[in-house]
């Protein structure tokens, strides 16, 4: 073969082959930005001309906020028994971050019924419906999370034997969906906190 055929190509960034569900988990977390930052801004556009009165957040929010942190912590703690083929603590970890989403959800769902019950929804104006509408929307990704997590539990301990855990760890598509799943936890960790500040900031 002639030299002139043997020159190494360059791979083009743009062009390089992706993993496709990592990359698919990249287009939501930006899809998902997009759209709150679009709200966010809306409503700073909007909240000058309107002078509507104070709304004062739940208690239940203050409190969910303490539960998605622990659950990102403990969610961490899981990927590491994982990884380190800590199969019991894996379980254990993956349980009770499962556990806590549960919790931040009722807690959710506790807070907006505060609301309703206190009157808030009476009359709603646009800065009592942005409200709804950006804990209504995380709660969604967060619902998400939750069901898929269930799987991964669900998961866990059918493989309960070491042999079956060992087994499933060793497979790249299962360490794969585990590591992309943690992103996205995270993520909507760090999306509620921006969320829940700037609803402190503003209201």
């Amino acid at each position: 073969m002639s030299p002139k055929h043997t020159t190494k190509q360059t791979e083009n960034p743009f062009t390089k082959r992706r993993e496709p569900l990592g990359f698919m988990l990249w287009l939501g977390v930006a899809g998902s930005s997009v759209l709150f930052t679009s709200i966010f801004v809306i409503f700073l556009l909007r909240a000058h001309k309107e002078t509507a009165h104070l709304v004062a957040l739940p208690d239940m929010f203050w409190l969910s906020t303490l539960v998605i942190l622990f659950s990102s912590i403990t969610l961490h703690e899981a990927n590491l028994a994982f990884t380190n083929e800590r199969f019991l603590h894996y379980r254990v970890f993956l349980g009770a971050t499962l556990l806590l989403g549960f919790i931040f959800i009722m807690l959710q769902t506790g807070g907006w019924m505060e609301m309703v019950n206190s009157g808030v929804f009476s009359g709603v104006n646009t800065s009592e419906g942005f409200i709804y509408l950006l804990t209504g929307l995380h709660l969604l990704h967060m619902m998400g999370g939750v069901l898929y997590l269930s799987y991964l539990f669900r998961k866990a301990v059918k493989n309960r034997s070491y042999v079956d855990s060992f087994v499933y760890s060793v497979n790249p598509p299962n360490r794969l969906r585990i590591k992309l799943f943690t992103r996205y936890w995270h993520f909507t960790g760090a999306l509620w906190l921006v969320v829940f500040i700037f609803l402190i900031v503003l209201y």
